[in-house]
């Protein structure tokens, strides 16, 4: 399970504008691949109340990964595209990992 904060820029330090909630498995007996489901949950700016939902494979080494974006709520109602992933910081002196998201959306 997940509830990760969701910041303006992939920086520790950056501002909150929501938490990344959900879930994720291995997906992979041969690689470090995961299944994601996730709910990108927006409590400030612009987007404040709507969530997007964003699901598929993770292959946690790949430089950029794309999973699908299946819908949402709020401003994003009826959203589809994709998002990619790619890991800013792997591991770093808090212990925390960063991954940027791009994400492509049509509502």
């Amino acid at each position: 399970m997940i509830d990760d904060p969701l910041t303006e820029k992939p920086d520790n330090n950056s501002k909150i504008i929501g938490h990344a909630q959900g879930m994720y498995g291995f997906a992979d007996q041969n690689q470090l691949a995961l299944l994601m489901t996730m709910n990108l949950v927006f409590y400030d700016g612009e987007f404040n109340g709507s969530t997007l939902s964003v699901m598929g494979r993770n292959s946690v080494m790949d430089s950029v990964r794309e999973m699908a974006v299946v819908g949402g709520s709020g401003a994003f109602r009826f959203a589809s595209g994709y998002a990619q992933a790619k890991t800013v910081t792997f591991m770093d002196t808090n212990g925390a990992t960063i991954v940027e998201y791009n994400v492509y959306v049509s509502h």
